[in-house]
């Protein structure tokens, strides 16, 4: 296989992983699709962020976000605070039960996907890893993409 063979293999099977994410984030856990979990993990990690900061960081629209934060803070896993820095702007943290959602969704997931590897060889997984993360490191994607959810 060469180079340009190689890119190719990468697109499809980029594509293949994608498609089966989200057809699989439903049945891993109801509870959360995988949109709702990616904005709530994000929140857990960064302490909140306001929609505009989520939209930026996932290359999404603001509306698109703010649905998805509206139906977040209905279902009481999300709420709006003042910004510390900036009293004018609000900004979406967990609730308890936001929390208490996101982690037992991420151990479902974690399982599931410990399952899928779990005959990979360590040095596989962390080379596979370490690609993972070079790839969504890439500055030209447009977002600042995470190391971790």
């Amino acid at each position: 296989m060469d180079a340009a063979e190689a890119v190719e293999a990468i697109q499809r099977e980029m594509t293949v992983f994608a498609r089966r994410a989200r057809a699989s984030a439903g049945r891993m856990h109801p509870e959360l699709s995988l949109v709702p979990y990616t904005l709530l993990g994000h929140l857990e990690t960064s302490g909140g962020r306001r929609a505009t900061d989520l939209a930026a960081h996932y290359a999404l629209d603001k509306s698109t976000v703010s649905r998805q934060v509206t139906a977040l803070m209905r279902a009481g896993l999300v709420e709006r605070r003042p910004d510390p820095e900036d009293h004018r702007v609000q900004v979406g943290r967990l609730t308890p039960a936001g929390r208490s959602v996101l982690d037992r969704v991420t151990e479902s997931r974690r399982a599931a996907f410990g399952e899928r590897l779990t005959d990979w060889p360590e040095a596989d997984l962390c080379r596979f890893a370490g690609y993972l993360e070079r790839y969504n490191a890439w500055p030209g994607s447009g977002a600042e993409w995470p190391a971790r959810p």
